[in-house]
């Protein structure tokens, strides 16, 4: 399932979740017709971000697959795992086996917690091998486990990425691009990450909340996004950008409505 080119595919996500988003009103993004137009977090929509995101980090729009996903891929942030590409190097993956942990005491990998806690900010397997894997694997068959990666990826990346979006008046689509680049790149004080990206492309054009044109907006945030990915090496291949977020921003396809047609990294994917 997962394709030699995933080592370029799987997002960089900072050891730093900070918590720096902008408050303010959220303004629902307009319709055409004047009407508040739905945002990424409507359910229907919501499966599509998900599926956009396993394109290019799975190579799959099988994105329910991916509980069980584990590998080293060699990016320096040890185990990237779960549908979201949790990280034991990073605090994510800690995070979310504390919680399952909090709701379902005694499960398979609670008595790695010790060790997830060691591992935190290195690329070490000490005290994971060689059971980890395996046993990740079988705690993903069950469902409070998936639940429980379903919250951290709400609570860490696709809520604040939403909220992001609505408070700066921007549609589904630009509530996705927020989503992907949080994903990729985490959020923080470092140069590339979603906050800097942000406020990267604010320094070239008005997002609709203050005013400004969304496409020429959303244009400046996949500038700034581009940016970011060329920053490291592991992400240099910007086809998630290129040719997907960016045909759909050329199409003016602001509401992420279906049919959608992409490629990522060579391969195409459609959703009907």
């Amino acid at each position: 399932m997962h394709t030699p080119h995933i080592h370029t595919s799987r997002r960089t996500l900072l050891a730093l979740i900070g918590a720096s988003l902008v408050a303010g009103p959220v303004l629902a993004a307009q319709s055409a017709s004047g009407a508040a137009a739905v945002g990424l977090d409507d359910p229907a929509k919501k499966e599509i971000a998900m599926k956009l995101v396993s394109s290019a980090e799975n190579s799959s729009l099988d994105w329910k697959a991916q509980y069980k996903y584990i590998e080293d891929i060699g990016d320096g942030r040890g185990y990237t795992a779960g549908i979201i590409g949790f990280c034991s190097g990073t605090g994510d993956m800690l995070d979310l086996v504390e919680l399952y942990t909090q709701r379902k005491p005694g499960n398979v990998l609670a008595k790695y917690l010790p060790a997830l806690r060691d591992v935190d900010g290195s690329d070490s397997h000490q005290g994971l091998d060689p059971g980890f894997p395996a046993d990740w694997r079988k705690a993903a068959q069950d469902t409070a486990f998936q639940q429980a990666q379903n919250d951290e990826r709400d609570r860490v990346y696709f809520n604040p990425a939403v909220q992001q979006g609505k408070t700066d008046g921007i549609g589904v689509l630009g509530q996705f691009t927020y989503y992907d680049a949080i994903v990729m790149h985490g959020d923080g004080t470092d140069s590339t990450s979603f906050s800097s990206i942000r406020r990267r492309a604010l320094a070239k054009a008005k997002p609709p909340a203050q005013g400004g044109d969304e496409v020429t907006y959303l244009n400046a945030f996949l500038d700034a996004r581009v940016w970011a990915m060329k920053q490291e090496e592991a992400h240099s291949d910007t086809s998630r950008v290129d040719t997907e977020q960016r045909v759909f921003v050329k199409n003016r396809n602001l509401n992420l409505n279906t049919p959608l047609d992409w490629k990522v990294y060579g391969d195409s994917y459609h959703i009907g």
